[in-house]
């Protein structure tokens, strides 16, 4: 078995409002993978059946081989994007209470509590309470918390909402370790940047139907459009720039550059190679900046909820 969840064929409406229209979605164990889409598409209706706080009306959820059941709770963690801390509770009361319900006994919470308290220098905050922390500490807490019990599943709504670039890479970091200690991780989030740099695989939700999903780097290369910026330092820029159009796609470009000289995105037509592009260039003067321009997730995204606007 290579995947840890399998949804298929999921279906959820409320009363004549269908929040997932036969959704399937295929998660590998040990990889990140990143549930995308616009506010309302239906990722956090998805979140709450995989955790089971509603259940779908048709179809099924398979989790490492089994039908999605309750005794399943344990094996899941889930961070939520509205926190759930109660906030006159003091930190490791709570963090213990939390440890407990999801099956640890109090001694082995307690040992885990101060492994990940210690490991992110809050053991000071154990006796405050979640109302005298900012957002960002409360956000560690429940990062803990949520970690804690070593789940098979995990799943972080938005993770780095009210953190700092600093602690967002902590957390980051530590998604990603967790990830490669065997973890297997659903991300939902906004932060396009961050599907960039830790996501494996993506599905795209948009209007309660899945539009696009794989593995990251073969979307990628999917919507490559084989276009290249260029910056050439010459003396005869106007003629360069004729001759590419005569061969080439060719538009202005801009970006910053310490160096003058000519700016151009350059497509590829067929029966034309990047080594042909770059070898006529440098027989017309120093090639400053060479890069393929890779569609980021940022721009699928767009380009295929665009697309499928009805």
């Amino acid at each position: 078995m290579n995947n840890l969840l399998e949804v298929n064929n999921v279906v959820k409406r409320y009363g004549d409002y269908t929040a997932l229209n036969n959704v399937s979605l295929h998660i590998p164990k040990g990889s990140v993978f990143g549930l995308l889409g616009p506010n309302g598409a239906g990722k956090t209706s998805l979140i709450r059946i995989i955790n089971q706080i509603t259940m779908p009306d048709s179809g099924e959820v398979i989790l490492d081989g089994e039908k999605l059941a309750p005794k399943h709770i344990e094996q899941i963690g889930y961070l939520p994007e509205e926190r759930g801390l109660y906030k006159s509770m003091k930190v490791g009361e709570q963090a213990l209470y939390l440890a407990q319900l999801k099956g640890l006994s109090k001694a082995e919470a307690k040992k885990r509590l101060k492994y990940w308290f210690d490991k992110f220098e809050i053991g000071a905050w154990w006796n405050k309470k979640i109302e005298e922390l900012s957002k960002g500490m409360a956000q560690k807490v429940q990062f803990i918390v949520t970690v804690l019990h070593e789940p098979k599943l995990l799943i972080f709504d938005e993770p780095f909402s009210g953190f700092d670039p600093i602690n967002a890479q902590l957390i980051a970091k530590e998604i990603l370790q967790l990830r490669d200690q065997g973890a297997t991780i659903i991300f939902s989030t906004h932060r396009m940047e961050s599907v960039e740099e830790m996501c494996d695989y993506i599905a795209l939700i948009n209007k309660s139907n899945k539009i696009l999903d794989g593995k990251l780097e073969d979307i990628k290369r999917q919507y490559r459009t084989h276009t290249y910026e260029i910056g050439l330092k010459t003396e005869a820029a106007s003629e360069v720039q004729q001759k590419l159009s005569e061969k080439f796609v060719v538009t202005p470009a801009e970006f910053k550059s310490l160096n003058g000289g000519l700016k151009l995105n350059v497509k590829l037509t067929e029966g034309n190679s990047a080594n042909d592009l770059l070898s006529y260039l440098s027989s017309q003067g120093e090639v400053q900046h060479f890069v393929e321009l890779v569609p980021s997730a940022n721009d699928i995204f767009i380009q295929t909820v665009h697309k499928n606007i009805n």
